[in-house]
């Protein structure tokens, strides 16, 4: 079966694409490459043995893609990862984002739908619950006013699918609230390769630990939790690939009970930034330079994730720990400063 694959030489498109090389799935991979490097392909490759059909466009370009539906008509199903993810970037730059994430869902559901490929799986986002109510967040937790444009784009991005999934009968969707994805493969040919200055924890605190940055800022140690920082739910990247295929597999095999489903991808545990750090320094035996800073606009206090509905109904929880994914990251740093 022919799976496509946008953004798929990202960090969670690209190991999602080596879980479904591995289960023997045929990739395609749309990537513009504004974010990741040609390079993940030969990663790729040198993990599966097999180099996945690539094609370097941008979804922007609605002709492009429904060029390329027009040549793939066989597709059994999408995987949608392709958009703008910096919170950040998003509250500077709103509209660069809503072009990016909006219009590219768009054209990619018109041109899919007008080709009857059946079955959609969105990259969403936990950022849609907001500042929750109560932990850990279940999938019926309200959807709050988004605290960044990325958050709205995700919110938004799941109206449209729920809304296309409502007038085609034949079309299937399932949007995967991630928590917060972290690590590398095991072999250390993929992992995450932020360009510029890492946004997320784990890549700022590797870079730190290589020396590429001179220290790393926990922003606030006044919030109302165990020590005071921020508490999210790290989920280690080859774990959330596997719920990928998964959830793909729950639509080819007919088994979704309605034609658009939730589910949320994470651990169920919190952990605090503090503990992050203190975890990273155990595994390996680096000490990392970090100072308190004031905190930092959009972020919630805590959020982790209610993962019942996923192993009941997709049959799927993480195996992977911490310690693992920060281990992995670690390995995939040093890699990197091998070869760069």
């Amino acid at each position: 079966m022919k799976i496509l694959v946008t953004g798929g030489l990202g960090f969670i498109g690209s190991h999602t694409v080596v879980e479904l090389q591995q289960k023997n799935y045929e990739v395609v991979i749309i990537d513009n490459l504004s974010n990741s490097s040609i390079d993940v392909l030969s990663g790729i490759e040198k993990i599966t043995g097999k180099t996945p059909e690539f094609h370097n466009f941008d979804l922007c370009e609605r002709e492009k893609v429904n060029q390329f539906f027009k040549n793939h008509q066989d597709l059994s199903g999408i995987i949608h990862f392709a958009a703008s993810k910096a919170v950040g970037e998003s509250v500077e730059n709103p509209l660069l984002y809503y072009e990016n994430n909006i219009n590219t869902l768009v054209y990619l559901l018109k041109a899919q739908t007008q080709f009857q490929q059946a079955n959609f799986i969105f990259s969403s986002s936990c950022t849609v619950y907001g500042e929750a109510d109560k932990l850990p967040i279940t999938e019926d937790a309200p959807v709050k006013q988004a605290e960044s444009p990325y958050g709205n784009t995700k919110q938004i991005g799941e109206e449209i699918i729920r809304d296309t999934a409502k007038t085609y009968s034949h079309f299937k969707a399932i949007a995967l609230r991630y928590f917060n994805p972290i690590g590398a493969h095991e072999s250390a040919e993929i992992g995450e390769l932020p360009i510029g200055t890492p946004q997320n924890l784990v890549p700022y605190i590797t870079q730190t630990a290589a020396g590429i940055r001179n220290e790393l800022s926990i922003f606030g140690d006044d919030y109302p939790t165990v020590d005071g920082t921020c508490i999210r739910d790290y989920i280690h990247v080859v774990d959330l690939a596997k719920a990928h295929v998964v959830a793909l597999e729950r639509q080819l095999q007919d088994s979704c009970k309605t034609n658009f489903e939730v589910f949320n991808l994470g651990t169920g545990k919190g952990s605090s930034v503090k503990e992050v750090v203190q975890t990273f320094e155990r595994v390996t035996n680096q000490e990392l330079p970090h100072k308190i800073v004031s905190r930092r606009e959009g972020d919630v206090v805590a959020a982790y994730a209610d993962t019942q509905k996923a192993k009941n109904e997709l049959g799927w929880a993480t195996k992977l720990t911490l310690d693992d994914a920060l281990a992995s990251a670690w390995k995939w740093q040093l890699k990197l400063r091998q070869t760069h």
